[in-house]
């Protein structure tokens, strides 16, 4: 017997893109729908494709509701699942059981959600496929992963599971374990979630995080969607990803090393930001772009910016009416230089200035402050970004740049 499954996971529902609206309220409106039409995408490619079951596994949603539109148009999208006679199988996430309002949905009796009291089995019967999975509790126990059930022989076993493994992946350390715990169970497949970033960890077992759904922010960059797992004859043969996202995100690093104008430099980035677009797929595209190596022209870039940036987001909506350009960011250098070829503004003793004022006691406290403030108000994904000791390196390095280029 042979068939399909999908594996999904990390949906976040109605989440907000991060950052976008911070900037520009009519960009981040027109972002603003692309995790409902992803996740209409996964539903219409899971029937397109006849698929056996889905499996999602953990966060559905983002946390409680702003109101109940987000559930009912959760619950309006997967009955398109039940009028097909597809069965979905979810495990709950740590967002999801953060959610006082979603632990009620009145789900058709083909969406099924494992309890969050203890790991059980479900079967499908016509396809010898035991799931064994466990929701997020509201507090998490030591023994959550130990806790799932044996193997059932003669059967395809398929564990769903929200968890960060080990932690090296970024994420914060939910019901941690090692590729080794999972072996010991003799499952033949691990349906992962909780990590953004797709990856088949193992193939022996498989071993599988999808991804999300749908990029939220710059840190979450490239295709986002599910796997398509093929099975034969009780194996597992096959695990592709499916580009399911409607909005997308990339970060272009641009070397300036060489440039010998501005112009070169903006030219160089609109190049590398066709690029991108080109594989987009025609999608919404919000991008980041950091320019980095030395270049006489360090100085001049930090100083005007926001002209620069004004110009490459103009070169955006040239390209494409949704081709937005999220930040430009300055990581250039000056090439080191001899005192001989300096100008007499570049002469100024401006870093022991700036570095008397770094080390103030009273101004680091200052700056933590602030740091702190900001990042309270800041939607959780762009929390991280934010530094004091970055800050105040980049807010040196920036102010040496401005100091010398506007006395030039």
């Amino acid at each position: 017997m042979s068939f399909t499954f999908i594996h999904a996971a990390d949906l976040h529902i109605d989440s907000p893109l991060a950052g976008l609206s911070l900037k520009d309220k009519t960009v981040a409106a027109r972002f603003a729908h692309a995790g409902r039409r992803a996740l209409e995408a996964l539903v219409e490619e899971t029937i397109a494709t006849q698929a056996a079951f889905m499996l999602i596994a953990g966060d559905v949603f983002d946390g409680d509701w702003k109101d109940i539109t987000t559930g009912l148009f959760f619950l309006r999208t997967m009955s398109k699942l039940h009028r097909a006679g597809i069965p979905v199988f979810i495990v709950k996430g740590n967002h999801d059981a953060a959610s006082l309002m979603s632990r009620d949905l009145p789900y058709p009796e083909t969406i099924h959600v494992f309890p969050s009291d203890k790991a059980t089995t479900l079967s499908l019967d016509d396809h010898r496929v035991a799931l064994h999975g466990r929701s997020f509790p509201n507090r998490l126990t030591s023994d959550f992963v130990q806790s799932y059930p044996a193997r059932r022989e003669g059967w395809l076993n398929i564990g769903v599971l929200h968890t960060s493994l080990d932690g090296s992946r970024g994420h914060e350390g939910y019901a941690p374990c090692s590729i080794d715990e999972l072996k010991l169970f003799g499952y033949d497949y691990w349906a992962l979630g909780h990590v953004h970033s797709a990856e088949i960890v193992s193939r022996d077992p498989w071993v599988v995080y999808p991804g999300n759904l749908q990029g939220r922010s710059v840190r979450e960059i490239g295709a986002k969607g599910a796997m398509r797992v093929t099975v034969d004859n009780g194996r597992v043969i096959d695990v592709k990803p499916l580009e399911l996202d409607h909005a997308r995100w990339a970060h272009l690093l641009v070397d300036v090393n060489g440039a010998e104008t501005e112009a070169d430099i903006v030219a160089r980035a609109i190049n590398e930001l066709e690029d991108v677009h080109s594989r987009s797929g025609g999608r919404p595209l919000a991008v980041r772009i950091t320019l980095t190596g030395p270049t006489d022209l360090h100085n001049q870039l930090v100083t005007r910016r926001e002209l620069i940036q004004d110009d490459i987001r103009a070169a955006g909506f040239r390209i494409a009416e949704d081709c937005w350009i999220e930040q430009l960011k300055i990581k250039t250098s000056s090439p080191p230089r001899s005192s001989l070829e300096m100008s007499a503004s570049e002469m100024l003793d401006v870093d022991n200035l700036l570095t008397d004022v770094v080390k103030d006691p009273e101004f680091g406290i200052i700056i933590s402050e602030l740091i702190a403030t900001i990042k309270d108000r800041l939607p959780r994904d762009l929390r991280d970004e934010l530094s004091a000791a970055d800050f105040l390196n980049s807010l040196s390095a920036d102010a040496r740049a401005l100091l010398i280029g506007e006395a030039s």
